[in-house]
């Protein structure tokens, strides 16, 4: 099978993150739903025109990857699917990670088995690992590339020391992290990006709405889904969300008062910084939000104002 370069791909500006279809599975997701509806939200994304699917084995246990691949089973070729290695569980449930080759390859496999498709379009590293060598993870995926099961490998959540390993190797087409107005996950590899041999790579940002809170659709007295991560998972607990929640309090009125949606607000805001972002959908209510989100730039100044970013 051969495949184009990754700068001629026509990716939507945005993605749909997966983490949304993990419903009952366990891991990383924020909530009930269906197959059906699942399959339904994914089908109309497309007819919306994105066409950029974010997965990972983590979401859902390998459930949103299922759903995801009996959505797109037959349109295949009407999504671009994103996955990653290195974050897997044992049968107690508990969270294991670790970019071991062996077991990155067995991740592989399982996702294209649940994805029902033959290959990866992008399949990216999930977090680094103190103890595995970027180069030992990446010979067996580039080995995979080859062989035609991935089309285009990237980094997840790197650091300088990885990525400077990762492009001496060559073949790194994508980086993804967090960005939102709180976070900036991409501040610490901006230096190695500029220094790289590559003119450029396409940056990909996950957490658009961080968690719901820049939606206004989390409170500082939510209560979540048993089956959403925000119920019990330990960083989400011990973060300080509850301050982000008060300090957008402010913005969000504004948003309101000038009749702006919020979730297209958050987009418009990342997209003036990254290539594509991702959102988690969980409903067609949701979905519409992704049209027209062109702003005026004075209405990001006056945000950032009123959060004192």
């Amino acid at each position: 099978m051969q495949f184009s370069n990754f700068k001629s791909i026509k990716l939507s500006k945005i993605g749909f993150g997966c983490a949304s279809l993990s419903g009952s599975g366990k891991g990383y997701g924020f909530g009930d739903i269906s197959d059906r509806d699942a399959s339904k939200l994914v089908h109309e994304a497309i007819d919306l025109g994105i066409n950029l699917f974010d997965n990972a084995p983590i979401y859902g246990f390998g459930e949103a990857e299922r759903r995801l691949g009996l959505a797109i089973e037959s349109r295949r070729s009407d999504a671009f699917i994103v996955s990653k290695c290195g974050v897997n569980w044992h049968e107690n449930s508990r969270v294991n990670m670790t970019n071991e080759p062996e077991l990155c390859l067995s991740q592989l496999h399982n996702s294209l088995r649940r994805l029902k498709s033959d290959y990866i379009d992008l399949y990216m590293v999930h977090w680094p690992d103190k103890r595995v060598e970027i180069e030992k993870t990446l010979e067996v995926l580039f080995r995979a590339k080859k062989e035609g099961k991935i089309r285009f490998i990237g980094l997840c959540n790197t650091n300088p020391e990885d990525l400077g390993s990762a492009l001496s190797m060559g073949e790194i087409d994508c980086l993804q992290s967090e960005f939102n107005l709180f976070n900036n996950g991409f501040d610490i590899i901006d230096e190695t990006i500029k220094n790289s041999k590559k003119d450029k790579l396409y940056k990909m940002a996950w957490g658009t709405f961080d968690k719901g809170i820049l939606t206004g659709s989390v409170k500082t007295d939510s209560v979540f889904d048993k089956e959403d991560c925000r119920n019990h998972a330990p960083w989400w607990k011990k973060s300080d969300w509850k301050k982000r929640v008060i300090r957008f309090d402010k913005a969000l009125s504004y948003l309101r008062e000038n009749n702006i949606d919020p979730a297209k607000f958050c987009m418009a805001y990342n997209l003036q910084f990254m290539d594509s972002t991702l959102c988690g959908f969980k409903s067609s209510k949701h979905l519409e939000s992704v049209k027209d989100i062109s702003l005026d730039p004075i209405h990001f100044e006056n945000v950032l104002r009123l959060v004192d970013v």
